[in-house]
């Protein structure tokens, strides 16, 4: 058997791959562990270096940087203005908070806040009979959660970073987006617009990577969120003098597609490929797993699939360029940037 986990923006995900005879005892294990946690204080202390410990791993790397400088400068008041793993002096401070660490299981380690996600050769009336067995005592909590609402951007933010030591330039263009829904067409729209406009078959892919060889890679980033987001397309460039020249081609594509329509063929072509690759993904009990987990960490619901691919298919060329014209404004935009310190 093997399990670990990991949080993102929105979710906490605990996973393990085990034989199928073991279910029963993986489900006792993990009822506890989820209604009965217990640690000592030494024992917190010991894992808060460790978190420590993968910060300062995480900060050696450029990217790390820049995703941290850009949460903090693109937002001011949401939690999203900060990564999951907090910023350095919270991190130092993590010892100390062994009694806010059992204030945060008490708060959020709740039925209400919990999926059960299994995949395999099983029984479903089995399963639901376990679940039943070790999971029914569990009591809702009564915390109820406050996040800020983030204010609409006014004015074109941006940063630059002096990084110390030698590494090719990097530069990071985003622009508020929508959060995920299952009706609105906005976020759908700009999933397609992000292949389009931004993936390895983009013309601006093409151009900059393989003919003109300015940057190492182009790659965008619209990840679903509970709340609103960021679009986000980063850039390594071979040259620092070039690395102005990426930027502006980036904005330039941005402000392309706000203005002009896509091709229907293309449209069709990228649902395609999406549908195509999205079920190619799906090719082993862990991957299936995992993205369920993605899906219904939004809706609590593993039809939120079937609902977005429903929305893909009816969004048209057009309202995809309502939408880019809708969100990639000048006010809207955050530009950063990282080259080595001269």
């Amino acid at each position: 058997a093997s399990s670990n986990a990991y949080t993102s923006d929105d979710r906490t995900v605990y996973h393990e791959t085990f034989a199928k005879e073991d279910l029963d005892e993986i489900m006792r294990l993990e009822a506890d562990r989820f209604q009965k946690l217990k640690f000592s204080e030494e024992q917190f202390k010991t894992e808060a270096g460790a978190v420590l410990g993968e910060y300062n791993k995480n900060s050696a790397s450029p990217f790390f940087k820049m995703y941290e400088v850009m949460r903090e400068t693109a937002f001011r008041k949401h939690t999203y203005s900060h990564t999951t793993m907090g910023y350095l002096e919270d991190i130092k401070d993590y010892p100390n908070q062994y009694t806010y660490s059992q204030q945060f299981f008490n708060r959020f380690y709740r039925p209400e806040n919990t999926t059960i996600v299994i995949v395999g050769d099983i029984n479903q009336a089995e399963v639901l009979a376990k679940v039943k067995k070790y999971w029914s005592d569990w009591k809702p909590g009564n915390y109820k959660q406050t996040i800020p609402v983030e204010p609409a951007q006014t004015e074109t933010r941006s940063k630059h970073i002096d990084w110390s030591s030698a590494t090719l330039p990097i530069v990071m263009v985003a622009y508020r987006a929508p959060a995920f829904s299952e009706t609105e067409k906005d976020k759908a729209a700009l999933d397609l617009l992000s292949a389009i406009a931004f993936g390895d078959n983009s013309e601006l892919y093409q151009r900059l990577v393989i003919k003109e060889q300015k940057a190492v890679f182009i790659s965008p980033d619209a990840d679903n969120h509970i709340d609103p987001e960021l679009f986000t397309v980063t850039a390594q460039v071979k040259d620092v003098k070039d690395l102005n020249y990426v930027r502006d081609e980036i904005v330039k594509t941005y402000k392309r597609f706000a203005a002009e329509t896509i091709p229907q063929k293309q449209l069709e072509e990228t649902r395609s490929r999406m549908r195509y690759g999205f079920s190619m993904a799906m090719n082993s009990n862990d991957a299936i797993a995992g993205t369920l987990a993605r899906y219904v960490a939004l809706r609590r619901s593993p039809e939120t699939i079937d609902k977005s691919f429903a929305l893909y298919d009816s969004i048209t060329a057009e309202e995809i360029r309502q939408m880019a014209a809708k969100y990639f404004t000048d006010n809207s935009q955050t530009i950063i940037t990282l080259a080595t310190k001269k």
